[in-house]
């Protein structure tokens, strides 16, 4: 099996050439027998008739003389034939095959009758015509063959020779035009062993608008896609080290201090306590990644069913009762009735997850503003709240993992930075889209778009 490209683009190029020359050769050469023949045949008959006419018109010797001298004795092959088999030869073969004339062609002739016979041993067939001779000393058989004119066997030479030289320079223009092909997929495999190692920083300079163009460019882009995702990659690794790095220093060290001698029960507790509460929040983290993972991978199974979202929204806003009326913050609703078909559970953390950042970043006493609106197929839920902000550069990474916004307040705000990435996935599977508006130290508005109506696929 041959693997380079390069070879077998070449032979596969001299295969076609060779084989359409072969058989472009054959019918040619086909067609070029049958319309030589044609016009052979016509000519010797003529010829036969004209030396028919020379022993009529001159004595056997003078006849014999004038026919020895012909130009056409080129062309033509000259056997005169007596009833006993003998004959006279007129004319050189130049190493041409005598035709063979039988006794039953022989006898034919003598009798009167006009014979014709062919015989393909080259490119054009050697024809034969036996005509009846008559002479002062009784009847003779005439037989004239054709011999293959120079001109004819020239012109074989001629497009032999063609051919062989179209071949020639067919096979060494194919050679340059292979390597001009072949060069774009050498830097294509060399690119992907580069990317294999883990260099995405690779130029590939083909500029050809051809589909080896069209590859090149969608193989830039992959290399692109790659890059971030290895980006993204690297992120969530230093991400979660740094997430699960926290509570892991808290919890061992407040393990190693429980055991020292003589702590006061009232401190032994409050150890006690950091080490649940930041036990419970590597578990809650664990929990958030599990559930992106599932959203992610497209195996979460939507369970459609018909409910209404205002009423959904109000049983979310009570159970979170306990964080915003500790804070004093207020809810304004404007909660249109209207029905869909969702996921409940689902459509549930969305809720929770959006409405538990608005209630951790806004300040004490302020006001949440939750609305439900409907333009066509769609609903639209927006929930504004007047807190920290976030900033417009911040805004297009909001819904990444472990992304946090309000760097400078991480340790005010808890929080493992996935909420908003479950809310993204969650809305994606439902065939809609979220987007926020926000300014720093200003109102921030998140707007979830819905389809009312679900396809149950």
């Amino acid at each position: 099996m041959i693997k380079s490209l390069y070879l077998r683009v070449v032979l596969t190029y001299l295969l076609s050439i060779i084989g359409g020359t072969i058989i472009a050769l054959f019918v040619v050469t086909l067609f070029f027998q049958d319309k030589a023949n044609e016009n052979v045949k016509i000519p010797l008959l003529h010829f036969g008739q004209d030396i028919l006419r020379i022993y009529e018109m001159f004595p056997l010797d003078e006849a014999d003389a004038y026919v020895r001298g012909m130009k056409q004795l080129d062309s033509y092959h000259i056997r005169i034939f007596d009833e006993s088999g003998q004959f006279k030869a007129f004319g050189t073969l130049d190493g041409h095959k005598r035709f063979a004339v039988t006794v039953e062609q022989l006898k034919k002739v003598l009798q009167g009758e006009v014979v014709q016979d062919s015989s393909v041993g080259t490119a054009v067939a050697t024809n034969l015509i036996g005509l009846p001779l008559t002479t002062e000393i009784g009847t003779k058989a005439l037989f004239v063959e054709t011999l293959i004119p120079p001109s004819i066997s020239l012109n074989r030479k001629l497009i032999f020779s063609l051919l062989s030289y179209s071949l020639i320079a067919g096979s060494l223009l194919i050679l340059f035009a292979a390597m001009f092909l072949v060069r774009p997929i050498k830097k294509l495999t060399k690119a992907t062993r580069r990317v294999a190692t883990g260099d995405f920083n690779v130029k590939l300079k083909i500029n050809q608008t051809d589909e080896l163009g069209t590859l090149a460019r969608s193989f830039e882009e992959m290399m692109q896609d790659l890059q971030q995702l290895e980006q993204m990659r690297r992120d969530f690794v230093s991400n979660v080290s740094h997430e699960v790095q926290s509570p892991l220093t808290s919890i061992s060290g407040y393990a190693i201090a429980l055991k020292q001698v003589g702590i006061p029960d009232s401190e032994r507790n409050r150890y006690l306590d950091i080490i649940i509460a930041e036990a419970g929040r590597m578990s809650k983290m664990s929990d958030s990644l599990l559930k992106l993972s599932v959203l992610e991978s497209h195996s979460q199974k939507l369970r459609l069913t018909t409910f209404s979202l205002d009423e959904q929204i109000r049983v979310v806003i009570v159970a979170l009762q306990p964080q915003w009326s500790a804070r004093n913050i207020h809810f304004e609703l404007n909660l249109k009735p209207l029905d869909l078909l969702a996921d409940y559970d689902l459509l549930n953390q969305v809720w929770t997850n959006l409405l538990s950042n608005g209630i951790k970043f806004s300040k004490d006493s302020s006001e949440i503003q939750v609305s439900i609106k409907q333009e066509m197929n769609n609903v639209i839920v927006t929930i504004s709240d007047s807190g920290i902000g976030i900033s417009l550069e911040d805004q297009k990474r909001i819904f990444e993992r472990f992304f946090k916004a309000d760097r400078s307040h991480s340790r005010k705000y808890d929080g493992s930075g996935m909420g908003l990435a479950i809310v993204k996935q969650i809305v994606s599977l439902h065939q809609g889209d979220i987007s926020v508006e926000s300014e720093l130290e200003g109102r921030t508005t998140f707007i979830v778009t819905l389809p009312i109506t679900m396809p149950t696929e």
